[in-house]
């Protein structure tokens, strides 16, 4: 569909809350370039509430099916029906998304060009939901473990560096969670437990985590469950004296995750995208993380970015508990993925593929 100006509109789906501070910046770069964009967003985690938080316009379609796999699959081809009407009346010129299963076979089944940017090689894929194009770092693209099928774009530094490089700290998040200026402050992801990768190792590591940390005097960690109920509900009835001294604090509402990170001593994540973030803003992160360990994860373990806990003896001997000396500005200063990103779209709208 073109816009009364000329330009199209680009379809981008939102279908998980890290999704959509990272679409933040990629949204505002479309919309200087004069294109019309439409969102999508699942029902998935925070995703809905983080979208509201940012204030977008958004289509709320489909929802979490929990970690059962033939439930998953069932999800994703019940929302790709449920997308398909919405994206028909739309009439997008390409459709964008940060591995959307559902979204790119709704695209493929309506030949809308697609565009995928990932940074984990591993993740599977339905038959028919190859995109037209994959944005991947170049790490991922000179793994041996990578094929690219001849559809892909490297970009160069991490994914994650295209939302980070326009980030502005606040100290406003310090007061909205009582945090002292005294305080170690540990920002905690736990394992995505519900996912398909998902490692139940993670989970003993996670514990392992918790309980060293809560030994720590005048440390706070702050806990970002993926689950506001299950993994809620799971971390106070197992840890309930830290959550009632103040040790772990559970927000009541949706933060702003990368000012929250940029606060923090350290980071300790089961997931991507917290500890690319964090390895972006140059802050402290260790990777708890048990699945299949990515080229790009590979990558920031072995230039000193990420500390991967593979082990509850690393847990004791590698998670260094100490403050951070804050730079005064945050050191992703340059927008070179952003544009990286907006060129591959570009790419995909011009010649379709």
């Amino acid at each position: 569909m073109k816009s009364n100006n000329g330009y199209k509109t680009i379809w981008i789906d939102l279908d998980n809350s890290p999704h959509v501070p990272f679409f933040s910046p990629i949204i505002r770069r479309f919309a200087e370039k004069n294109h019309n964009v439409f969102l999508t967003a699942r029902d998935c985690a925070q995703t809905c509430g983080l979208a509201d938080y940012y204030k977008f316009k958004y289509r709320r379609v489909g929802r979490h099916y929990g970690k059962n796999k033939a439930l998953k699959v069932f999800g994703t081809l019940f929302r790709t029906l449920q997308l398909m009407p919405i994206a028909a009346r739309v009439k997008p010129a390409a459709a964008v998304c940060h591995g959307s299963r559902a979204m790119v076979l709704a695209s493929n089944l309506l030949r809308i060009p697609s565009v995928i940017l990932m940074d984990y090689e591993f993740g599977k894929n339905l038959p028919f939901s190859k995109p037209t194009l994959l944005i991947f770092p170049e790490v991922v693209a000179a793994s041996s473990d990578f094929s690219d099928n001849g559809r892909l774009r490297s970009s160069p530094g991490i994914i994650e560096a295209a939302h980070v490089a326009f980030f502005e700290p606040s100290p406003s998040i310090k007061d909205e969670l009582k945090l002292g200026d005294n305080d170690i402050v540990v920002t905690i992801r736990p394992p995505a437990t519900e996912a398909h990768y998902h490692n139940a190792e993670s989970e003993g590591l996670f514990g392992a985590v918790l309980n060293r940390l809560g030994a720590v005097p005048n440390l706070k960690m702050v806990i970002l469950p993926r689950n506001e109920i299950k993994q809620t509900a799971w971390i106070k009835e197992k840890w309930p004296e830290l959550i009632r001294t103040g040790k772990i604090l559970i927000p009541s509402h949706v933060v702003d995750g990368l000012n929250l990170i940029w606060h923090s001593d350290l980071v300790v994540s089961g997931g991507g995208t917290m500890n690319r973030e964090a390895a972006a803003l140059d802050v402290p992160v260790y990777s708890i993380f048990r699945g299949r360990i990515g080229a790009v994860d590979r990558y920031l373990s072995e230039t000193g970015r990420l500390t991967l806990l593979e082990s509850k003896a690393d847990v004791e001997k590698k998670l260094l508990v100490k403050k951070r000396v804050q730079q005064g500005e945050t050191k992703s200063s340059n927008g070179k993925a952003l544009e990286d990103v907006v060129w591959g779209v570009v790419r995909a709208l011009e010649n379709g593929r």
